[in-house]
């Protein structure tokens, strides 16, 4: 690791004008500085600021230095959120991750992550050897041929699902945005990752109120039941009047570039029974657009069974 200045700002305005690198539990960025991966001259230890909190009086605003496993636990939490934070990492990093640093966390790529090898996010136009070489964990959905790495965050899966936006402060205020339109697929600027802007901060995380997401869930599936990355997971929530599907909110992680809404799966749920063959039908359209590779084409059938396994789960007792 490179010696670097920590200092630890008393005020949002104290850290938004110190030019540096952000540090909330330190769970990504402590790991990329070891590997030399991340090499800031200046870190801002952000600890201290007033972004906590966690509403849920009117839909739920969470602080972005809310701690996932407080959050998980916390009464109100839609249950797709709060599982999803539940099966992410292991207690020990639960309790020291922040919610807003889960959210910028970098991939788990091992190419970008070795220092030794090229990789187009860490070092653009030096090349993607993933696309090539080990790719079995990697991304079938939004790809390009520039980058193929999966977007490592469970809960924001949950989140884009259920529409959440996050506010972002800076030195010159305060902007909004959807967390969907905020993650960037690489296209040929792979190390262009969201839309946060220098200077920027997370301050809060906003998910609109939608009374039937007390009908959701998270599945997750891993090579190993703990501490793991998904291969593929799935957030659902399903509003279903009588025996029907008014309306259904679904996303996948795992299997993407980014947290990736199946819009098309959406709408092939709404209007129609709450049923396994249903299910199915609607399933059949979440691989839409997939780029396998040599080493991950399983995740084309493995996206839309999980994606049936959440619905399955979710009405299990309701039918």
């Amino acid at each position: 690791m490179r010696p670097f200045e920590l200092t630890a700002p008393a005020t949002v305005e104290d850290a938004l004008a110190s030019p540096g690198t952000f540090l909330a539990g330190g769970t990504t960025l402590v790991d990329l500085m070891k590997l030399n991966v991340l090499t800031p001259q200046h870190v801002l230890d952000i600890n201290e600021l007033p972004l906590r909190g966690i509403d849920t009086s009117d839909g739920l605003r969470i602080g972005a230095l809310e701690r996932m496993s407080d959050i998980a636990v916390h009464p109100g939490v839609y249950p797709a959120i709060s599982r999803a934070l539940l099966l992410s990492a292991s207690q020990q990093l639960r309790n020291m991750a922040s919610i807003g640093g889960n959210l910028l966390q970098r991939t788990r790529c091992t190419y970008f992550r070795d220092v030794a090898t090229p990789c187009n996010r860490r070092d653009p136009g030096s090349g993607c050897p993933a696309i090539s070489g080990a790719n079995r964990m990697h991304a079938v959905l939004g790809t390009s041929d520039s980058c193929v790495a999966t977007h490592a965050s469970d809960v924001a899966v949950a989140l884009v699902a259920l529409g959440a936006e996050i506010r972002l402060v800076s030195k010159t205020g305060s902007r909004t945005v959807g967390l969907s339109d905020f993650y960037r697929v690489p296209g040929d600027s792979p190390e262009v990752e969201n839309d946060l802007r220098p200077g920027e901060l997370i301050a809060e995380v906003l998910v609109p109120r939608l009374d039937w997401a007390s009908h959701s869930t998270y599945v997750k599936v891993r090579d190993r039941q703990s501490y793991e990355f998904a291969l593929c997971s799935a957030a659902v929530a399903l509003d279903i009047q009588g025996s029907q599907i008014v309306d259904a909110r679904v996303a996948v992680g795992g299997v993407a570039t980014v947290p990736w809404r199946l819009t098309a799966v959406e709408e092939a749920l709404r209007g129609a029974p709450a049923t396994p063959t249903a299910f199915e039908a609607a399933a059949s359209v979440a691989a839409d657009g997939a780029r396998p590779l040599a080493e991950n084409e399983f995740k084309v059938s493995l996206l839309k069974r999980t994606v049936v396994r959440a619905l399955l789960e979710l009405t299990e007792g309701s039918r």
